[in-house]
């Protein structure tokens, strides 16, 4: 069994977010209409259904709105990973975004804990926005 997770899919609405993410730079969108900030990637603001979007750079802090631990992997691809944390953070600039909390001390995060941005080497160019614990 292989133990390589799976790459992005990128799409036309997506294609800027994983590039910047080959860069080690979290982008989110951001409406000139309506002055928010949202994520996912997409070609319209959920908030005013405007297409007047542009991409802005996230700080790539945040915090956990909420989050669990996953025991049972969803393929078979993500078996050897468990148990792993799947979270919602609260970026700092506004958008709630779903990623994994990785690294040391992942599993005994905690609602509102400090995270902050790492990516994580898919292999052949890909790299996933992951969160890890900011500490203190």
């Amino acid at each position: 069994m292989s133990t390589a997770l799976p790459p992005p899919e990128p799409n036309g609405d997506s294609q800027p977010y994983w590039n910047a993410a080959r860069e080690g730079r979290l982008l989110i969108r951001h409406c000139k209409a309506c002055d928010k900030r949202h994520f996912m990637p997409r070609a319209q603001c959920p908030h005013c259904w405007s297409d007047q979007l542009e991409w802005v750079e996230s700080g790539g802090r945040g915090n956990i709105h909420s989050f669990t631990i996953v025991h049972r992997a969803p393929t078979p691809a993500f078996a050897a990973t468990t148990p792993y944390v799947l979270a919602l953070v609260d970026l700092e600039e506004g958008p709630r975004m779903c990623a994994n909390v990785v690294g040391e001390g992942a599993l005994e995060v905690a609602l509102g804990e400090a995270v902050r941005v790492v990516f994580e080497d898919r292999g052949d160019g890909w790299f996933v926005p992951q969160f890890t614990r900011a500490g203190g």
